[in-house]
């Protein structure tokens, strides 16, 4: 951290540092190391998606909620984060209307199919 009393090499340092963590993030994705959580809530076709990801061999927890206009089904995925695009396709070939989130996820204990070889 020398010299940064000038104003070229703070600009250079916080270019690197940006473009570092560009580069960072991207490789990251790339590399798809990792599990996430894809939870799905579908008015009218949550059983079409949950037989369509258990075809392609996706485990699926089906949970019973509460949304702002009554009854839902909440559809819980845990999948490789490489698998994600092609499970998101997948889901939005059904429904494109359906509500979907993802999140990281660590596996604490227990198996998910698929994922040893």
């Amino acid at each position: 951290m020398q010299h940064m009393d000038q104003t070229i090499n703070l600009f250079g340092y916080a270019l690197g540092f940006g473009f570092g963590n560009l580069l960072g993030i991207s490789l990251e994705q790339k590399v798809a190391i990792g599990y996430v959580q894809v939870n799905v809530i579908s008015n009218f076709y949550t059983d079409k998606i949950a037989d369509k990801l258990r075809e392609s061999k996706y485990g699926v927890t089906i949970l019973p909620a509460e949304g702002g206009s009554g009854g839902v089904s909440l559809l819980v995925v845990i999948i490789r984060r490489k698998d994600l695009k092609g499970v998101i396709h997948l889901i939005e070939q059904i429904d494109k209307e359906c509500f979907i989130t993802v999140q990281h996820s660590r596996p604490y204990r227990g198996y998910i199919h698929g994922a040893r070889k």
